[in-house]
């Protein structure tokens, strides 16, 4: 499959919501409502993108203190943005850090993943909100990855790449070669099989008995019938003078 990637490049909702990205109809409501969807980022967002890194997965008790501690070792932070609830306070289990480098940032994104952190693991990859062609978020139906319990899986992403499709009718060169062996087996076995029958001396007793047997009853001597018959007469002329 030529061009076939498990990671996209660029976002589409209904290849998203497809683990093979074949889907051709939404199959969650959500699929349907980001395709109907048109997502702009947020302009008053700055910074370089390619500087940010988003960490989900968090414990809710982390806090940025401890997202600093944890991410300064991949290089100089500028920014640390926990996403809390406007209302409660809490927080959602995911942030965005900012780096004075790219360089640290991919170092992060590719080292820091996986990691437990307040005895979480959790997971980090690149802001996709601008990095990303036609990106749409989680909260209008698109996003990437997520979980079973959620039922809004999405694939393409690091997190869950696309698995490759598989081409029911697609025919591999081996294929042939597999069917033209049968063949050839098959053919020597009824080649074999008919020489063996040609060639079996109980078959060839049989047939040779069977071939006497019918000679005798159909080649007997004139002289002997008609012995037999003179034979039969006299018993009766015997019988008739008693």
């Amino acid at each position: 499959m030529q061009g076939w990637s498990a990671v996209a490049d660029s976002y589409d909702p209904l290849r998203a919501g497809s683990i093979d990205g074949t889907d051709e109809v939404p199959h969650d409501r959500g699929v349907f409502r980001a395709m109907n969807t048109k997502y702009r980022p947020n302009k008053g967002v700055d910074g370089d993108p390619t500087c940010i890194i988003f960490v989900a997965r968090l414990n809710h008790r982390t806090s940025e203190e401890t997202l600093r501690e944890v991410f300064s070792k991949y290089g100089s932070i500028k920014k640390v943005k926990l996403i809390r609830d406007i209302v409660t306070g809490y927080s959602k289990c995911y942030a965005f850090l900012e780096y004075t480098d790219n360089k640290s940032a991919y170092r992060a994104q590719r080292e820091a993943d996986k990691q437990v952190v307040d005895g979480k693991e959790i997971f980090v990859d690149f802001e996709h909100s601008r990095t990303m062609p036609g990106w749409i978020p989680r909260r209008l139906g698109g996003g990437l990855g997520g979980n079973k319990e959620s039922g809004q899986l999405r694939f393409g992403g690091k997190d869950r790449p696309f698995r490759k499709p598989i081409l029911l009718n697609q025919v591999r060169p081996y294929d042939n070669e597999h069917v033209n062996r049968r063949r050839d087996t098959k053919d020597r076995y009824e080649y074999r099989g008919h020489r063996y029958q040609n060639s079996n001396p109980k078959g060839d007793r049989d047939r040779r008995f069977h071939e006497r047997a019918r000679s005798r009853s159909t080649e007997r001597s004139p002289s002997r019938e008609r012995g037999n018959k003179d034979r039969k007469e006299s018993n009766r002329n015997r019988k008739g003078r008693y």
